[in-house]
């Protein structure tokens, strides 16, 4: 879904910052967010980051909440969006506008 999503609506996401926050149990929560950051990367979107991978743990929401690593790493994920989004806005006001790409030229790795 989120393969359609991403490439039929490139527009949609040029240029807006995007943050993977992955929740599980236990494990697994890397992989979904490096996967997650692709769709990020492919629509050049600015990925913002935090002190630590945005993941949390726990079975239930109530068990999310006593996460207090993965807790304060999303505190730190918000303030970090909040911040790329006010420079964003303050570069517009400057004249500063988003870059224009070249498009794109496809090739097979085999010739």
């Amino acid at each position: 879904m989120l393969d359609r999503v991403f490439y039929a609506g490139k527009p949609a996401f040029l240029h807006k910052p995007g943050a993977a926050v992955a929740s599980a149990r236990r494990a697994g929560t890397t992989a979904s967010i490096d996967v997650l950051n692709k769709y990020f990367t492919i629509a050049e979107m600015p990925i913002v980051a935090s002190t630590y991978w945005n993941m949390v743990h726990g079975n239930r929401p109530e068990e999310v909440l006593q996460d207090a690593e993965g807790m304060m790493t999303l505190q730190n994920l918000g303030r970090n969006m909040a911040w790329l989004l006010r420079c964003i806005e303050a570069g517009k006001a400057k004249g500063i506008t988003a870059p224009k790409n070249d498009g794109s030229v496809r090739t097979n790795f085999i010739r």
